[in-house]
């Protein structure tokens, strides 16, 4: 009698940390859900120009129409209190499946007062057909710079360094063999070779060719940090990567290519996160000198 009634108070207290575990793991994953954090990267390079010492870049990535507190007042926060030199954006400000400029816009008007943004196209921009052109209407009259496969120079003092950015290849192709091809024709024609060159490609899976053309640092964004990320593992599955996906998040280095993916911020097809925060990215750059 007495081991039936230990055996029930047993199973009773196994049961009673059992729920325990599972209310703390859930409202951990609630918060993580609902809140943005920051995630900071120092990038030291002997290819920087000494006026860009300790610049700072903030990265906006896969907004997808999230909004976290009003007109999305909580990442603008973490901008101001970054004071970032410039603002890039690396595509899917917006979401294919319930577009809403009116939500990118209005993020984009508070950001444009903090620092001068930069915007290059994500696949769900081109996803959207015709409402892309209100899109980018809005975010010229806003002041962003929308870069179309191009490349501009940023100054300081007599210092340049090389902004380069590149549309989706959605907006042409959906074949990955045919985006690899129009990718790497973009970057052979810009002939990147000279100064200190940033990248921004929504597309992290086509690494291989930043490296292949010298790009010095790329800022990418898509994978949503593999959806579910398991410690230590990673992320599980990425868009154009599949399962256990290569670049799912964080810093990868190779061949003097430094190549920074963004977890992002919103998500589409999949509504919930799990290990996987949302974030703002910030990036300062160093050099290194003998």
């Amino acid at each position: 009698m007495k081991k039936s009634k230990h055996k029930k108070k047993s199973k009773r207290v196994v049961l009673i940390i059992f729920l325990i575990l599972v209310i703390v793991y859930g409202t951990i994953e609630l918060w993580g859900n609902l809140t943005v954090g920051t995630t900071y990267y120092k990038i030291t390079t002997k290819r920087l120009p000494t006026e860009f010492e300790g610049y700072k870049i903030a990265q906006i990535s896969d907004l997808h129409n999230s909004e976290f507190g009003k007109d999305n007042l909580k990442i603008i926060k973490i901008l101001k209190d970054e004071n970032p030199n410039i603002i890039v954006i690396t595509g899917d400000l917006v979401d294919s499946n319930h577009t809403d400029i009116d939500i990118a816009i209005k993020f984009i008007n508070q950001a444009v007062e903090i620092a001068p943004c930069y915007y290059v196209t994500g696949n769900h921009e081109a996803w959207i057909g015709n409402l892309f052109d209100e899109l980018e209407e809005q975010l010229l009259y806003a002041d962003v710079t929308v870069l179309h496969n191009e490349m501009i120079t940023l100054s300081i003092g007599k210092d340049k360094i090389n902004l380069v950015g590149l549309d989706d290849p959605d907006f042409i192709d959906r074949s990955s063999y045919i985006q690899k091809s129009i990718i790497d024709n973009h970057l052979h024609n810009m002939d990147l070779k000279d100064e200190f060159s940033i990248l921004l490609s929504h597309r992290p899976e086509f690494y291989e060719l930043y490296i292949k053309h010298n790009i010095d640092l790329v800022l990418s964004g898509h994978t949503h940090g593999g959806q579910f990320r398991i410690p230590f593992i990673g992320g599980v599955i990425a868009p154009n990567q599949g399962i256990f996906p290569k670049y799912d998040a964080g810093e990868h280095y190779e061949a003097n290519t430094t190549m920074i993916v963004s977890r992002g911020i919103g998500n589409s097809i999949i509504p919930v996160r799990i290990n996987n925060r949302p974030e703002v990215v910030i990036v300062e750059l160093y050099s290194q000198r003998p």
